[in-house]
């Protein structure tokens, strides 16, 4: 078997390579490296059954022949962030929706047997009820959100139309070792950890009683890999933890001092995804605890050592345009 990974030089993504070569399925990466990292594969250099492809994947004249030979797709190269989304949304429309466009072209002109699409639970902005189902209401706040929840719609669109057989996955929260340690203020654990690296205090975001459905990171490559190996088509299903955690609890586990920063506008108090749906048809379940995950990011905390440093001052700069235009 081969499968094509996008952005598989990513966090996620190189958490889906790792299960896919655990089974000896032969794995083609297509990341251009502006947020993926090769370093991710380091272990993988001398296996023959891993090629990494340094391109964009909106270069289908290049890319096509690889999808020609290709079983699986599981795209997950996209731009993330909220705040550069609002910045830019010309370049998340790009890549998020004209890239997956594209992959999605590939994948039919190829007659792929499965399409596994990266959504993301942002797509349901503040919701009304939680656990939140797959069936509320889509409200995008932001670009990044309404550029991933266009994203899904064309793959459910191209499954109806064309027959793909597509899968489309929102992630919550989603969080373990080789989060993105660069670019923009962004992802609670990435910021949390430099700042323990550096003895400072923890910016915690009002006061901290807000909750998030961590989930960790393998658990989420295991919902790829399960979404492929079924005969399930044209599906979303969440993909949670079971469970909600509050920042305070985060904190907690981590240990540090603390200091409070603004609550910003377009953030939801709870995230916490219904997973009864997927548990349902694809027997999937998540295995590692918030408080094991948690273990475990320390246990490799120096990953993040050249992670950048937000200091409140930082993050009120890098955060002016959400407070400008979410408001």
């Amino acid at each position: 078997m081969k499968a094509i990974v996008t952005g598989g030089c990513g966090f996620i993504g190189s958490h889906v390579v790792d299960q896919l070569i655990e089974k000896d399925i032969n794995v083609v990466v297509v990341d251009n490296l502006s947020n993926g990292r090769v370093q991710n594969l380091k272990q993988y250099r001398s296996n023959g059954l891993l090629e990494i492809i340094q391109a964009d994947i909106r270069e289908r004249d290049r890319l096509q022949g690889l999808f020609n030979e290709a079983d699986w797709v599981f795209h997950l190269a996209a731009l993330a962030d909220i705040v550069p989304s609002i910045q830019n949304p010309e370049a998340y429309f790009g890549s998020n929706v004209d890239g997956t466009f594209a992959v999605l072209e590939m994948a039919k002109k190829a007659s792929v047997k499965r399409f596994v699409y990266t959504a993301s639970s942002s797509c349901y902005g503040i919701p009304d009820a939680f656990p939140t189902t797959e069936e509320a209401e889509i409200r995008p706040e932001y670009p990044y959100a309404l550029t991933k929840n266009l994203g899904e719609q064309m793959v459910l669109h191209w499954g109806k139309v064309y027959d793909l057989p597509v899968v489309s996955l929102r992630l919550f929260n989603v969080y373990g070792p080789r989060a993105r340690t660069s670019g923009t203020y962004g992802a609670v654990f990435g910021v949390f950890l430099k700042q323990k690296i550096a003895g400072k205090p923890f910016t915690v975001v009002g006061v901290g009683t807000q909750t998030r459905d961590f989930t960790y990171v393998t658990d989420v490559a295991n919902a790829f890999i399960t979404a492929a190996e079924s005969a399930i088509s044209n599906e979303v299903f969440n993909v949670g933890s079971g469970g909600t955690y509050s920042i305070n609890h985060l904190v907690e586990l981590l240990g540090g001092d603390v200091v409070h920063i603004p609550k910003r506008p377009g953030e939801p108090d709870c995230t916490y995804a219904d997973i009864s749906k997927i548990r349902r048809i694809l027997h999937w379940k998540p295995k590692v605890s918030f408080e094991e995950g948690v273990a475990k990011i320390l246990d490799n905390i120096d990953y993040w050592k050249d992670a950048p440093l937000w200091t409140p001052e930082k993050i009120d700069t890098a955060t002016k345009d959400w407070f400008k235009y979410l408001s």
